[in-house]
């Protein structure tokens, strides 16, 4: 009896909102993006850019408001989603700004059109929040978001409004603004494939035959899993994007195996995915091209008048981050401009050239804390929908984020994707604030204190005055 500790005396677990830690490390976000600006500004024209007040007027002015939005919508959600999300989009930037000094005309034209899809994305990311207050009623709409993400697919394939950029043909007119719907569908995807596995999940986690040690899954259940490659192999054919390709896919074959703890869903995911590779390979020229270049990219690489070929833009980034080193040697010393499409596809080599392999590490921890944190959610989420929903919005910043740098530095083919938040381009500006939204609203569900039931001592205390009242109204 010694040890035992009466329930009087026991600690309290207290639930805290923490919203002041997120103001204080929104604040050092803050003072990273800001101060990146300025030190563009002192590196390449040697001194403060003029604009920098009301640049870091209206950055401030944003994240305050999207700060503000949390603690009255999501007052519990996870501290430090939003401002490692801050941090990173100040950085992009700042090194949007400085790619935009090296054009002699119409400087700062892509910063001021991210600073203005930002501030989109920002409201978005409120809007969410205010018409999402429980995530679990978008698991009513789990149909009706996949049938949505077909139609987006389906967009930049129309003769009107499809648009064809780069050799692939993932865009859409609307009006003066091109807009990527694949963007969208992503996050529509995650919606369906949660709410479809949360409901499915007992049936497809059953065992088929055993192999290798393994436990394949059913025949039977391969349906959703052939729909999701084939739908992966449509993309790649119609609208030669292997970057949506890819993420679709690993998309669905990771919440499949998070929902059904079967790794022979991985083995057959796999082997689906070798067939289609070794498909494409055969078929397509524009996915040969990728892989050659990929292999040797030098062998490739223009020399003299010859022109730039299908690997200058990748060794242009090779070259670019070699010659950073470990520390870089700071804004303006560098020739980022030389990278093809620097500032949207190439970011990652762009900042590696100027900042150093160390300014590039500490970027990849952000976006490795943003998936834990992604994860952390899941763990702690209180219901089926939550968890895959969790899940699936983190390994779509995961995926996007591993593709995209295995690319520029030669670990896998180029996929095209752009970076989440660094990278010039409104939709997945926009899409990526949405992700932070949903993700912040399952984890405020999830750390929100229970309705705690009333102890015995209060139903007696409550009936003991109930019994005083009557017997007062009784004398009376």
């Amino acid at each position: 009896m010694s040890g035992f500790t009466p329930a009087s005396s026991m600690p309290v677990f207290v639930h805290r909102s923490r919203r002041g830690a997120e103001l204080v490390l929104l604040i050092l976000a803050l003072v990273v993006g800001i101060g990146a600006y300025a030190a563009v500004g002192l590196g390449v024209q040697e001194k403060i850019p003029v604009d920098i007040v009301g640049y870091g007027a209206w950055l401030v002015a944003l994240l305050v408001a999207a700060h503000i939005g949390v603690r009255l919508l999501a007052p519990y959600a996870d501290p430090v989603l939003l401002p490692l999300v801050a941090m990173l989009n100040g950085v992009g930037l700042a090194v949007i700004h400085r790619l935009d000094l090296a054009l002699a005309e119409d400087a700062d034209k892509f910063a001021r059109q991210q600073l203005i899809w930002m501030t989109i994305g920002v409201v978005l990311f409120l809007i969410t929040l205010f018409l999402v207050p429980d995530h679990r009623m978008l698991q009513r709409f789990t149909y009706t978001a996949g049938l949505g993400a077909v139609v987006m697919l389906i967009l930049p394939m129309l003769p009107i409004i499809g648009k064809e950029i780069n050799g692939a043909r993932i865009w859409i007119n609307l009006g003066p603004v091109s807009f990527q719907p694949g963007e969208v569908a992503k996050v529509l995807l995650v919606i369906c494939f949660a709410g479809y596995l949360a409901v499915h999940r007992d049936a497809l986690a059953l065992a088929g035959r055993r192999f290798a040690g393994i436990d394949l899954p059913r025949g039977r259940d391969l349906g959703p899993l052939l729909m999701m490659w084939a739908i992966s192999l449509a993309i790649l054919v119609l609208q030669r994007d292997l970057g949506s390709s890819l993420l679709f896919y690993g998309l669905f074959v990771v919440t499949l195996y998070v929902a059904t703890e079967r790794k022979g869903w991985i083995v057959v995911g796999g082997l689906l995915f070798a067939g289609g590779v070794f498909a494409a390979l055969t078929l397509f020229s524009h996915v040969r091209v990728r892989v050659f270049t990929w292999l040797d990219p030098f062998k490739y690489y223009p020399v003299g008048d010859d022109g730039v070929t299908s690997s200058g833009q990748l060794v242009e980034g090779l070259f670019g981050m070699a010659w950073g080193g470990m520390i870089g040697r700071g804004f303006g010393s560098g020739e980022p401009w030389r990278i093809p499409y620097a500032n949207s596809d190439f970011i990652i080599p762009a900042i590696g050239e100027e900042l150093g392999l160390t300014a590039l590490l500490a970027l990849l921890l952000c976006y490795g804390l943003i998936v834990e944190r992604g994860l952390r959610t899941a763990i702690v989420a209180r219901d089926d929908f939550g968890k895959l929903l969790s899940v699936g919005l983190a390994t779509s910043v995961a995926l996007q984020t591993f593709v995209v740098v295995g690319g520029v530095t030669g670990l896998i083919p180029l996929t095209g994707l752009t970076t989440p938040f660094l990278s010039y381009g409104g939709s997945s500006l926009v899409a990526n604030w949405v992700i932070v939204a949903l993700l912040l609203r399952v984890s405020d569900q999830s750390r929100r204190p229970l309705p705690t039931a009333p102890s015995d001592e209060d139903l007696a205390a409550e009936e003991t005055q109930i019994v005083k009242l009557d017997k007062g109204a009784m004398s009376k």
